[in-house]
């Protein structure tokens, strides 16, 4: 490797990184903005009222997950997002990989916007049937608890254990599925995107269980989710994960039933 090459592999990567940790640093300071908010009962948005939904609290909420997921996926992409940097290095020497990347970036984020849509009215239901403390959080144990029982099922089925695979292996992911241009660089993160939700989509229905606005609580699942992601063992993690969420929803239902 030429000591210019070694040069644009540094730079690339020092930009890249700086990316994803601003863009991380903004979703969170807007999540503590939010919270601060809600606390303050300040925002209608932030705090479910009562009374039916209008439009624009739709909106404010789905702003909120879209936002949310940024704050909590984002990281854990990264080995991905930085790979792709690499190869595309590699393979174009002398471009600037910088709008590839971004649209690489831009096809993860859209489907976590997809996903976001749908936990805003999945909130929109909950809301809808009192299901929802003014603090997000289920007010129904045996919802909570079933939550937390799916989840540790699905910690342990083969859809789940693909999903992690793809993620856990960004190399053999970008060597197969590799298209040049930024178009191709779009449907890759929109692949990626998929697979991502597809591993973690039961883990983000949980923030349901200890409150939607719970920082700690998403910042744990966001943890959660990086360690399953790039530790060795992040695959027996998962699945010790499982266990212990399908133990706690058990309880929960059964000490509601008691």
């Amino acid at each position: 490797m030429t000591p210019s090459l070694q040069t644009a592999f540094r730079r690339d990567r020092t930009i890249v990184l700086s990316g994803l940790v601003g863009v991380t640093l903004l979703a969170w300071v807007y999540m503590f903005y939010l919270a601060g908010n809600m606390g303050n009962m300040d925002m209608e948005m932030a705090s479910p009222q009562l009374e039916t939904w209008k439009l624009v609290d739709f909106a404010l909420t789905f702003v909120m997950w879209a936002v949310m997921m940024v704050a909590m996926m984002v990281p854990s992409a990264s080995p991905m997002i930085l790979m792709y940097s690499t190869l595309h290095r590699r393979q174009h020497k002398q471009d600037n990989p910088m709008a590839a990347i971004s649209m690489f970036v831009l096809g993860y984020v859209i489907i976590w916007t997809a996903f976001s849509l749908v936990a805003a009215l999945a909130q929109w239901v909950l809301h809808s049937t009192a299901q929802l403390s003014p603090m997000m959080e289920a007010t129904s144990s045996v919802l909570g608890g079933t939550l937390l029982i799916t989840a540790g099922v699905f910690q342990w089925t083969p859809l789940k254990h693909a999903c992690l695979s793809h993620c856990r292996t960004p190399l053999g992911f970008l060597m197969n599925e590799w298209r040049d241009g930024n178009r191709g660089a779009l449907m890759m993160g929109i692949q990626h995107g998929t697979f991502c939700v597809g591993c973690c989509w039961l883990l983000m229905a949980l923030l349901f269980v200890a409150g939607v606005m719970n920082l700690l609580w998403v910042a744990a699942i966001a943890a959660f989710v990086l360690i399953e992601k790039v530790v060795p063992a992040g695959q027996w993690v998962s699945r010790a994960a499982g266990f212990v969420f399908t133990i706690a929803g058990g309880w929960l239902v059964v000490g509601t039933l008691v």
